[in-house]
Formats: structure tokens, C-alpha cells, sequence
């Protein structure tokens, strides 16, 4: 079965975050229960995921507010990157419920796959810039209401992160296409160089998309919490410190829980396909079962990530209740 499967290339594993080829016939004829989970699920982290996000565009977007953070611009960005990442998740939920059977054609297929790439590296990218933003914020002793010139930086680094995240989604947007495998329409990638270079790939997602964002992170986080524990400022305060621990402790857990473990099983299929890991049942099961469960997981970090950085903040509760009790329009002052 294993020499078929492999002969084959990839049959069923359109459920993939980035629909890669997979060593194995993982599909989920057998799991209809399975496949209806995912249809829900990506429902679900859908309309939340709008749902969030629009909240942050409107909290964000009074005329009062489109200068007082640096980081909320930050924020802005990374609300657009989830926004348009939660935009395809009907169109993979169709594809799961017709058992991963494509039926909107090539050029969607690379459409909605390249967004979907490029949105998940632009998030990541966000993220990971805010968690430094926010320690050079309290390193220099500037407070968030910062001078005009820190906006046209800003500007820049948001630039240099769409275009970094563009790059990136490159081979997804040359090599993704429609393939009649099996008698079925499959979106997914395929390149030239086969199993390898479909390694290769997979191992720079893993690194640029969750690694090194996952290192910078915690690295900037820890140092933050250093610096609000020894400095004396009006920042570290308990309360204040208390606060802004808990908020970091969530902001580190949720992004490595929600992306670890389908990295994980994507680095043990690049171990499979290299022939450092053997096929063997539980690979089977674990692809067939479990991973499409993880990316469930990754998208549901686009609708914690608003809740995170919005919802947490005082500030934001604050004129939220105003709004929905006043019809008040909110007012933002960031002091994360």
C-alpha cells in the first residue's frame, strides 16, 4: 500500500493548510464525521474571525485614534492579514465537504492558495514585529503617542513585512494548480523536482513561518518582562506588571499552541519524504485523523489574534461596553 500511495505521489491531503502533496492516501472517505467537523470548525473560525476583525477596524478606525499608537497600526495590519485569511476559509470548507474535491477551477485554486499562504506569513510577520515594537517601546522610555516620524517607519516596516510575506508565497503562486489524481480535481502544489523539493519547501515554512517567529518572540517577550521587573517606571508597578505578564504569557501560548502541532506533523512528513522516518500506521492515522485537526487549529489563530491584542486591552473593554451600551464612538489609548 505504502509503495502505491508513494507511486501516486499525493492522493487526498488537500486538507493541508498549504494543500501540499502527502506520501500517502490520508483521505477521509472513511471519516465523512471527520470532514463534517472541519466543514463546522472552519464555519465557526470564520464568521468569528469576520466578526473580530471588523471590531478592530471599527475600534480603530475614529478619527481620534489614527495617532495615538504606534502599535495600533501594527494591530490594523495584522486585523487586515486575519481578515482576508478567514475570506477562504468557505471556499476550503466546500473543498472539504466534497471530500477535497476542487470545483472552482485553476485559477481560484491559485488565487485562494496564494492568499491563504501569504496572509499566514503576513500574520506571523505582524506578530512577531509587534513583539518587538513593544520591547524597543519600553527599552527607549517613549511612549506609544510617538512623533510623526516614527509613522513613516512604521509605514516602511509594514511595507517590508507585506513584501517579505509576498516573497514568500512565491512558489505557492508558480507551483500551485488543479491535478486529476485518482479520478478527483485536487488544489495543491506541485513542482517539478517532486518529493524534494516539496521537502525543501515545507522545511522553509516551518523555519521562516514558525521557528525564527516563534525565537524573536519569545526572546523580545523575556526581555520585556525583564525590563518591567528591574526598571523603575511607572510600567512596573504590580498591577501594571501583573497585567502585562499575563497578556505576554497568552500572546507566547497561543501562537506556539495553535501552530506547533501542525508543524510538527508537516516536519515529520518532510522526515517521511526524505526517508529520515519510516511510513508506518501511525503516520497513517496521525495524517488521516489528526492533522486536519491541527489546521483547524492554525486558522483558528486568526480569530484569537483580535481578542488578544484588543479585547485584553483595558482601554478597548472599556470603550467597547461604551459603545454597545452608549452607541458612543470609542476613543483608544494604547498603553500596552
Amino acid at each position: 500500500m505504502a509503495e502505491d500511495n508513494q507511486s501516486l505521489g499525493s492522493n487526498r491531503t488537500a486538507s493541508d493548510l498549504f494543500r501540499q502533496l502527502e506520501d500517502v492516501d490520508v483521505s477521509a472517505d472513511g471519516s465523512p464525521l471527520l470532514r463534517v467537523l472541519i466543514c463546522c470548525v472552519y464555519s465557526v473560525v470564520c464568521a468569528a474571525g469576520l466578526l473580530g476583525n471588523l471590531l478592530v477596524f471599527f475600534l480603530l478606525g475614529a478619527r481620534q485614534e489614527r495617532r495615538t499608537s504606534r502599535l495600533d497600526f501594527f494591530v490594523l495590519n495584522l486585523a487586515l492579514t486575519d481578515f482576508q485569511f478567514v475570506l477562504t476559509l468557505p471556499f476550503w470548507a466546500v473543498d472539504t465537504a466534497r471530500d477535497f474535491s476542487w470545483p472552482f477551477g485553476d485559477a481560484m485554486c491559485k488565487a485562494v492558495l496564494s492568499v491563504t499562504v501569504m496572509n499566514m506569513y503576513a500574520s506571523v510577520f505582524f506578530l512577531t514585529a509587534m513583539s518587538v515594537i513593544r520591547y524597543l517601546a519600553l527599552a527607549s522610555a517613549l511612549p506609544h503617542t510617538c512623533a510623526r516620524s516614527s509613522y513613516f517607519s512604521d509605514r516602511c516596516a509594514c511595507a517590508v513585512i507585506w513584501t517579505l510575506a509576498t516573497v514568500a508565497t512565491l512558489p505557492t503562486a508558480v507551483f500551485s494548480t488543479v491535478s486529476h489524481v485518482s479520478g478527483e480535481n485536487l488544489c495543491l502544489l506541485k513542482f517539478p523536482g517532486g518529493q524534494d523539493w516539496l521537502a525543501v519547501y515545507h522545511l522553509h515554512k516551518i523555519l521562516v513561518g514558525f521557528v525564527v517567529p516563534v525565537c524573536v518572540v519569545s526572546v523580545s517577550y523575556v526581555m520585556l518582562l525583564r525590563l518591567i521587573h528591574t526598571r523603575s517606571m511607572k510600567t512596573s508597578n504590580p498591577r501594571r506588571r501583573s497585567r502585562v505578564t499575563k497578556s505576554v504569557t497568552i500572546v507566547v501560548l497561543s501562537f506556539f499552541l495553535c501552530w506547533m502541532p501542525n508543524h510538527a506533523i508537516t516536519l515529520w512528513s518532510v522526515l517521511v519524504k526524505l526517508n529520515a522516518a519510516n511510513w508506518d500506521r501511525t503516520y497513517y492515522v496521525v495524517h488521516t485523523y489528526v492533522f486536519p485537526l491541527t489546521v483547524c487549529l492554525a486558522h483558528a489563530n486568526s480569530c484569537l489574534n483580535p481578542v488578544i491584542y484588543c479585547l485584553m486591552r483595558p482601554e478597548f473593554r472599556t470603550r467597547l461596553k461604551r459603545l454597545l451600551h452608549r452607541g458612543d464612538t470609542p476613543t483608544v489609548s494604547d498603553r500596552a
